[in-house]
């Protein structure tokens, strides 16, 4: 099996393929908003659909929320066996009025890189879903069959925490089983080096409340004498990092592991350009520990940021309330060995221990996710490598990445497989915000790398 006529058809086939992702792109698969949720089965149903359009034995499966897509694709005898993830739902699209086109009628426009696609999940997930799909697609359709067995698995529910998603890999964990789980859900290193992802942060969020009087009070009566929760918050959460940009919560770093220096020398390697990164945003100077690098900051140290904070009357004008509560939204990005539910305990402890006598607290969620950090030992990744380098014109990079992904955790927890992330995304994508687009060259080029993949492991088995 050559590559170089699938390539070929790639090229010829792009109009078709920028097609069929507009198809999708128009269907309204909002997963948080239950208004949508006939819409994401529709896109369900789609993604089935063309699956099987072109050899790949697909299925609808219901969950209790919204259904997920399994479709199935075996190899020659002895071939690798991987599992392709990807998500079809999208964020909302509030606030419409700063969209400079109708969110789901995908418009092709002009970015600084060239055409883009702009529409809501134009970048997040359904571009990047669709390059590997149009892959399998063309070597389908020039070869007749595909180098290695394919798994494939869409979710519905990632802009939403994925309710369904842990229990259904437990119940379906014999059929997904597979050598290596891929993902395309990541982006280019500053908009221009292939990257794949090694290690990516936990996340734990906390949402706290702290209680004061009875009722709102009026602050002339009351104010100098009564409590303000909201001084109370301010303070404490004011007190969460040090002057050198580090976390005073008691063991918040236990389990957090230097960096090596072979990773720390390829990092550097990169010359990633802090003053531009800052710049893009309106800012200058690092906010993080003093004695790191941004990156270090970013991809391999943990956080602890404040989200949202609120209380009193907010509205027009002006109201002298002392308010009866006050409240945060705090989450944490973890690294190395952090335990989530060692951290959830020891921040509330250590808010708790700070409270006056006048005031207590409630924290109201559960859950988070540790730190997952990729074996690159499997020769897919050495492949992929190979493979992006070869597209791009650039050598593939090694990265961490500063979110996180749960999915890649729970392949490696419940499925017993590690995955592989490369994406083609900028950071000028607008991921999550208004005017979201794709470039259509890293549409193009995002199908040409899958498919110079499944070339380097059609050699393999050569």
């Amino acid at each position: 099996m050559q590559t170089s006529p699938v390539l070929a058809h790639i090229d010829a086939d792009l109009p078709n393929a920028i097609s069929r992702l507009q198809d999708l792109l128009r269907i309204r698969s909002i997963s948080t908003d239950p208004a949508f949720k006939a819409e994401c089965l529709q896109a369900a149903e789609w993604l089935a659909r063309d699956l099987g359009s072109f050899g790949i034995t697909a299925s609808v499966r219901p969950t209790p929320g919204h259904p997920m897509v399994v479709g199935h694709v075996a190899g020659p005898q002895g071939a690798p066996h991987v599992l392709f993830y990807g998500h079809y739902d999208v964020q909302p699209v509030d606030p419409l009025d700063l969209w400079h086109s109708d969110p789901f009628d995908p418009a092709i426009t002009e970015g600084p890189h060239g055409p883009t696609i702009q529409a809501r999940g134009a970048s997040d997930d359904k571009g990047q879903l669709m390059t590997f799909v149009e892959a399998t697609r063309a070597w389908q359709k020039v070869h007749g069959a595909l180098p290695c067995s394919i798994t494939f698995l869409f979710e519905g529910e990632e802009e939403s925490s994925s309710p369904s998603l842990v229990p259904f890999l437990q119940e379906n964990a014999a059929e997904l089983q597979a050598d290596l789980a891929l993902i395309c859900d990541t982006g280019l290193f500053q908009s221009k080096t292939p990257a794949i992802m090694t290690m990516l942060r936990g996340m734990m969020p906390e949402e706290l409340t702290i209680h004061g009087p009875s009722r709102d009070l009026h602050s002339g009566m009351y104010g100098g004498v009564a409590m303000n929760p909201i001084r109370v918050l301010t303070k404490i959460l004011g007190t969460m990092h040090d002057d050198q940009g580090r976390i005073t919560i008691p063991h918040f770093y236990d389990g957090v592991p230097d960096l090596p220096a072979d990773i720390a020398a390829d990092w550097q390697a990169l010359n990633f350009d802090t003053d531009a990164f800052l710049g893009d945003v309106g800012l200058a100077q690092p906010a993080g520990e003093a004695d790191r690098s941004a990156l270090e900051m970013i991809w391999s140290r943990p956080t602890a940021e404040i989200n949202g904070i609120w209380g009193g009357y907010t509205g027009a004008g002006f109201k002298t309330v002392l308010p009866a509560q006050a409240h945060a939204k705090v989450s944490f990005r973890l690294v190395g060995h952090q335990d989530p539910a060692a951290i959830r305990a020891n921040f509330r402890a250590w808010v708790t221990a700070q409270l006056p006598a006048d005031c207590r607290v409630e924290f109201h969620l559960k859950g988070g996710a540790g730190a997952s950090v990729m074996a690159t030992d499997h020769p897919i990744f050495a492949h992929t490598r190979d493979a992006l380098g070869e597209e791009w014109g650039a050598p593939a990079a090694f990265v961490g990445c500063g979110g996180s992904i749960p999915i890649a955790g729970h392949f490696k927890e419940i499925l017993g497989m590690d995955a592989l992330l490369t994406g083609f995304a900028r950071d000028d994508d607008n991921i999550h915000s208004p005017n979201e687009k794709y470039d259509i060259e890293c549409f193009h080029k995002g199908i040409r790398s899958w498919a110079r993949l499944l070339g380097k492991l059609a050699q393999a088995q050569a």
